[in-house]
């Protein structure tokens, strides 16, 4: 089930999709408004009155030059989106392990959680008969400060 989040690309999806109901609701609303310029535009033409067709016209620019801003905004927030979305610390990879030939049964663990560029924590569970110790290290670029085992830096190419 949660596949799905170390794909790259499934996270892409998710904000087009997102994206895609935003503009289907857009064009919607522009469709109900562009029926109630085909009733003023025949009421006009049913009148005489040239000044309330200059109205409509003027009506049209306005909201017209709305939209566009609108649509500014949404390409930046877009943008800010764009440059944020390989900063998250989205990937995760787990490896279970047997720490001690004592307790068996793979109950030692290491989580990898980092970004695309390999930036985050990895957690590691050591598991005994008499307890079970819980370690953190940072990692930058794939690598940490601490001396990282081979399970931890597995865990960490598992979340790629």
């Amino acid at each position: 089930m949660d596949e799905w989040i170390n794909e790259p690309a499934a996270i892409g999806c998710a904000v087009m999709a997102i994206l895609l109901v935003i503009g289907f609701v857009w064009v919607m609303r522009l469709n109900g408004r562009l029926k109630e310029l085909r009733k003023q535009y025949l009421e006009v033409m049913g009148n005489t009155g040239v000044d309330n067709l200059e109205d409509v016209i003027g009506d049209m620019k306005r909201r017209i030059d709305e939209q566009q801003q609108y649509t500014e905004k949404l390409e930046e927030k877009v943008a800010e989106m764009s440059k944020l979305l390989p900063k998250l610390k989205s990937k995760v990879g787990t490896v279970r392990y047997n720490a001690f030939s004592d307790g068996g049964n793979d109950l030692s663990f290491s989580i990898a959680i980092v970004s695309e560029e390999k930036d985050g924590v990895v957690f590691s569970g050591l598991h005994s008969r008499d307890s079970t110790y819980v370690y953190a290290k940072p990692v930058e670029q794939g690598a940490s400060s601490y001396p990282l085992t081979p399970e931890e830096r597995s865990a960490i190419d598992k979340a790629k």
